[in-house]
């Protein structure tokens, strides 16, 4: 398995969990292989990631052109329930070391881990056991290892960032991690503007180095 920036990872399905964490990852300097069964998906992606082609995840010979050899993480996003066992199964059959598969509730987590998925996340419910009592802080509302080297977080925004924007905030050059979405109320901003201020009460979806997820959540 490469370490660093040669790490490479697989995103398949492009909804706002999957495209998210595709941007994020190719913005960190890693290589991000993309597949989606939608073609305007796809396309509007075409150009920010390493590679990214439109077909059937569910499909062995689609995950076979994607050069699956070289995956080290695969995320699996897709939406639609057959697909995402398929796709979970079958990248596990391929020989993809860390598999991180979207469960729509608790019934559809258990099938995938029976069926190898390394990590299960529930896109649509708590995801029960918080983890944040690790990082020390009261702030951090989820935890989320993507791999050895990358964890997703969901922190409180911390009041010295209110009224700030993200390139006053600094968090890249600071920390190393990017903020993935803004959740304000009942509204996720996903891939928000630089511009975009924070307000009192958000909350910060945000993915990188385990040190820097680590020292975001604990430093303020």
């Amino acid at each position: 398995m490469r370490d660093g920036k040669h790490k490479q990872f697989l995103v398949a399905g492009l909804g706002a969990f999957g495209t998210s964490v595709a941007t994020t990852l190719q913005e960190m300097g890693y290589d991000v292989f993309a597949v989606d069964s939608d073609e305007n998906l796809v396309q509007n992606l075409s150009s920010q990631l390493t590679y990214a082609v439109c077909g059937d995840a569910s499909d062995r010979k689609t995950l076979q052109a994607l050069a699956i050899n070289d995956v080290d993480v695969a995320v699996v996003g897709i939406g639609n329930l057959e697909c995402n066992m398929m796709c979970t199964m079958l990248l596990k059959e391929l020989g993809v070391p860390r598999v991180i598969s979207k469960a729509i509730n608790e019934l559809h987590g258990a099938m995938l881990g029976k069926i190898g998925a390394d990590k299960v996340v529930y896109a649509e419910k708590d995801m029960g056991k918080r983890v944040a009592h690790n990082l020390i802080s009261s702030g951090v509302m989820d935890y989320i290892e993507l791999s050895k080297e990358i964890s997703v977080i969901s922190l409180q925004l911390p009041k010295e960032l209110v009224g700030k924007n993200l390139i006053e905030a600094d968090l890249r050059r600071r920390y190393n991690v990017n903020v993935v979405a803004i959740k304000r109320g009942n509204k996720t901003m996903v891939n928000p503007a630089a511009q975009e201020a924070f307000l009192a009460g958000d909350e910060l979806i945000i993915l990188g180095t385990h040190e820097g997820v680590k020292r975001m959540g604990v430093e303020f």
